[in-house]
């Protein structure tokens, strides 16, 4: 791997790794945002933290990198309902964007590219 794919993988790690500990320093905010039609909202805040820090962390290994690609794949997709639904009723979300809710949705694709990339062999 050149030193700038190397340099992406550990960004994008310490992205979902920071992210993860964001779960667990203000919960309120995550169990804030979540869809109603969602049961256990802090449970799940707190299992997707674990999940986003996990990965994140394997995504630091090269023998974990493609497991941990599909893995957050599988995050990043079982995470966008709640992201369309916070579009959907910005309402809601009195404190956030409008036009920044509707932005993280393709994001959310570029996000699950950048993941994919790490699930095949370099």
């Amino acid at each position: 791997m050149t030193r700038l794919k190397t340099a992406a993988r550990f960004l994008f790690a310490a992205f979902f790794i920071a992210a993860g500990i964001n779960h667990f320093v203000n919960p309120a905010f995550y169990v804030g945002i979540m869809p109603p039609y969602l049961p256990w909202h802090l449970a799940l805040v707190y299992v997707s933290g674990v999940a986003e820090i996990v990965l994140g962390a394997m995504l630091c290994f090269r023998r974990w990198m493609a497991l941990a690609g599909w893995g957050l794949i599988a995050l990043l997709i079982a995470v966008f309902p709640a992201n369309v639904h916070m579009a959907m009723n910005p309402e809601l979300y009195a404190p956030l964007s409008p036009v920044g809710l509707w932005i993280r949705l393709p994001i959310q694709f570029l996000l699950i590219a950048w993941a994919w990339s790490y699930t095949r062999k370099a």
